[in-house]
């Protein structure tokens, strides 16, 4: 499979671990939403928040219900011409008067689960004192009234009454049962022992407005606790994400810190240690060269030959070491000029042609005619040819072919692609290869071993020129890397312009038809 990467940044090898690690966090997040989704939260882990609401609504509502047990009192009087429900309306004002003081002391309380629990119970008390008061109206009779108007009267006021107490209740659970269940109770007994059909099919709407009433109220406080459980992960995600945030930050400052250091380091120590090996090469080329005489004993002479092509390896890797740590410290700058790219990689194939030969390895070159030239740095572009001709060269086995390719891209851009028939790098260390320091396991089995930095000298570069670099690799079949340059570093040659044509083309006139 054919596997092509743009040049990006960021250099790091790849973590394998990471769709393990993905894994696991999309199994979390999944539990997470299920349990969202399908498990009813607890009431009792939100018990203080249902009784919060519960204290808001009764001090909101606080007018509601009395004014409904003034009107019900008025209306009676009105057109009974009864003064009974007077001493009732003033019980039921004392109840919801105890209901709101309740409520306004409880307002001031810091509720922990003993206090909620405590608070509860007295809730419930005074709304089961109110629901009395209730069942007193319900089982009141009336004298004076002919017909089963005063029953009707009664449910009406009840049914309204059991309304608006369920949806002022439904935050503290049993509370509508314990307002209403008495009233509708004696309402029952009252139709019962009249035993009108009226009232008994009065009695029985009662019945069946209490049943719906309850279950939307048991509805309701469901949702509440819902809606709160939701509140209640959003803000947990919301603080787990500033300190993930906070974290991550401090993790991004802490590693820039580093990556800092680490590029002033190598900087440093690579010059100090260039410094003595100019030495080293010197005056070990100097003996290998016997300038200041002849040396009696051939074995030195090839000692201080090895010492030469250690000190240039070594001088190479220091080289690359800080040419990497420039780049990632910012400080590659480049000076461009308008130079041919079939020159320099005419150049770099004349640099390698003698280890070329030395494993014979036949380099073929096919170039597009007529390339204009590119606007780019020379040092920089010669080091990108070198480094893919180096690997290819090295890597390619005996009597092999290295094919550079010089041309125009679809884009109008020029690329250079140099093509090995080596051992090829797998698919999954395509990654690895292109990091600093890294190196495919097949490279490293089939050839000498080098510093695993000149791929991503390559694509750094290739990206100060708004370049990029594409690596196409098939194992045991061979890899081909491909350096681009954008179509704005092109130098297109312009035709000169003719000054007779100029002088034509402002005196013809336009021509109408």
């Amino acid at each position: 499979m054919t596997i092509a990467l743009e040049s990006t940044g960021d250099k790091n090898i790849v973590d394998r671990s990471r769709p393990q690690r993905n894994a696991g966090v999309s199994q979390a997040v999944r539990a997470t939403r299920e349990r969202l989704q399908f498990r009813q939260p607890l009431s009792h882990h939100f018990a203080r928040e249902m009784m919060l609401l519960h204290i808001n609504s009764l001090l909101q509502g606080a007018a509601a219900m009395p004014l409904l047990v003034l009107a019900a009192t008025g209306i009676s009087i009105y057109f009974g011409e009864s003064f009974e429900l007077i001493p009732w309306s003033a019980l039921t004002l004392a109840a919801y008067a105890i209901l709101v003081f309740l409520a306004r002391r409880a307002s001031a309380k810091s509720f922990d689960p003993a206090t909620t629990r405590k608070w509860t119970i007295r809730f419930l008390v005074a709304h089961l004192t109110i629901g009395l008061c209730w069942a007193i109206f319900a089982y009141q009779d009336c004298a004076t009234c002919s017909g089963p108007s005063f029953s009707f009267y009664k449910g009406v006021i009840l049914l309204v009454a059991l309304a608006a107490s369920a949806m002022a209740t439904f935050t503290l659970k049993r509370a509508i049962i314990a307002s209403f269940g008495p009233p509708v109770i004696a309402f029952g007994l009252s139709a019962y022992l009249h035993g009108s059909p009226y009232d008994l099919g009065m009695a029985a709407v009662l019945g069946a407005a209490f049943c719906y009433f309850v279950f939307v109220s048991n509805r309701l406080y469901v949702s509440n606790l819902t809606l709160l459980s939701f509140q209640s992960e959003k803000v947990a995600l919301i603080a787990e994400l500033e300190v993930a945030n906070a974290v991550s930050d401090e993790a991004r400052r802490r590693a820039e810190e580093a990556n800092l250091a680490k590029s002033r380091f190598l900087a440093s120590m690579s010059h100090e240690l260039r410094t003595p090996l100019n030495a080293i090469l010197g005056f070990s080329e100097v003996m290998s060269q016997e300038v200041l005489g002849p040396m009696p004993n051939p074995t030195y002479k090839d000692y201080a030959a090895d010492i030469h092509r250690s000190g240039e390896h070594l001088l190479n890797l220091i080289n690359e070491i800080l040419d990497l740590s420039r780049i990632e410290a910012g400080r590659y700058d480049l000076t461009e000029e308008a130079l041919s790219l079939v020159e320099i990689a005419e150049d770099c194939i004349g640099m390698v042609q003698l280890k070329a030969r030395s494993k014979h390895i036949d380099i073929r070159a096919q170039v597009e005619p007529s390339l204009p030239l590119v606007w780019v740095d020379e040092r920089a572009m010669r080091q990108v040819v070198l480094n893919l001709l180096s690997n290819a060269v090295k890597f390619t086995p005996q009597n092999g072919i290295v094919t550079v390719k010089v041309g125009w891209t679809a884009g109008g851009g020029q690329y250079l692609s140099v093509v090995d028939d080596g051992p090829g790098i797998p698919e999954e260390e395509i990654p690895i290869v292109l990091s600093a320091f890294g190196q495919g396991s097949v490279a490293i089995k089939s050839a000498e071993q080098g510093t695993g930095l000149g791929l991503p000298i390559v694509q750094a570069i290739l990206a100060k020129h708004g370049g990029q670099f594409v690596l196409r690799s098939k194992l045991r079949e061979g890899t081909e890397a491909i350096a681009i340059l954008p179509p704005r570093r092109v130098l297109q040659s312009i035709p000169p312009i003719d000054d007779d044509s100029i002088y034509t083309t402002k005196q013809k006139k336009p021509v109408f038809a």
